[in-house]
């Protein structure tokens, strides 16, 4: 499994796997190999080629850098990051993006035969808003649409498992009906994932909790997708 972060400007994935900006990254004939994360998972980021872990992505110190130069230059950035980088052979190529649409045009002029996109959304009524936008962009473009995935759909408590309701938003459910898009998750908000340590997943830990459980089906829900 191999994953690409294309939030360029707000780069996580290596952290949260624990491949930080001190890897020690190595260009060989064929590209530049990725950094290894957890199980393996062979990673790609921004956040791995920055001087420290503090330092922000910065296209140009020029005050009169236009908004039309820096889209190029991301786009350059993105098609580099996954052309350079010696993969190997892979199962999965998963690549994370920001929240909106904009990027999606990148990575179909980059992956012409995308095996398919999974919209996350909260039940708020502006994230779904924005998430709506994404599968109309989507549908255009021919992009299969594997599924949507409601994150943040309760809150789980950490001492006894029971869930409450977090936001009092749109239903999902009516979205995914609305737009043809199947519902193929519902993640509760738990603490314990932000007190996971880097490079040490939550579900490695809490598989059998209420979230755990809920990844798990999700998961399962889209392999079954690219495997049909």
């Amino acid at each position: 499994v191999g994953i690409l972060d294309a939030d360029l400007n707000g780069p996580s994935i290596g952290h949260l796997l624990g491949v930080g900006n001190n890897a020690q990254l190595e260009m060989k004939d064929d590209g530049l190999n990725p950094g290894i994360g957890y199980q393996g998972i062979r990673i790609m980021s921004m956040d791995m080629l920055l001087k420290s872990a503090d330092t922000p992505v910065m296209w140009t110190d020029a005050d009169d850098a236009t908004a039309s130069w820096v889209s190029v230059m991301e786009s350059t950035a993105i098609r580099e990051l996954l052309a350079d980088t010696n993969w190997g052979e892979l199962d999965y190529l998963l690549i994370d993006m920001p929240p909106g649409s904009d990027r999606i045009d990148n990575i179909r002029s980059l992956i012409p035969e995308l095996a398919g996109a999974v919209e996350i959304t909260i039940p708020s009524q502006l994230s779904q808003h924005i998430v709506t936008k994404s599968i109309t962009k989507n549908n255009k473009m021919g992009v299969p649409i594997i599924g949507l995935i409601e994150n943040m759909a309760t809150y789980v408590c950490p001492h006894c498992e029971k869930e409450g309701k977090l936001f009092d938003g749109e239903d999902v459910h009516k979205l995914s009906e609305q737009k043809g898009v199947p519902y193929i998750g519902k993640i509760p908000f738990d603490t314990r994932v932000s007190q996971s340590q880097s490079g040490n997943l939550f579900y490695s830990e809490f598989k059998d909790s209420v979230t755990g459980k809920a990844i798990a089906e999700a998961v399962e829900n889209i392999e079954k997708f690219t495997t049909k």
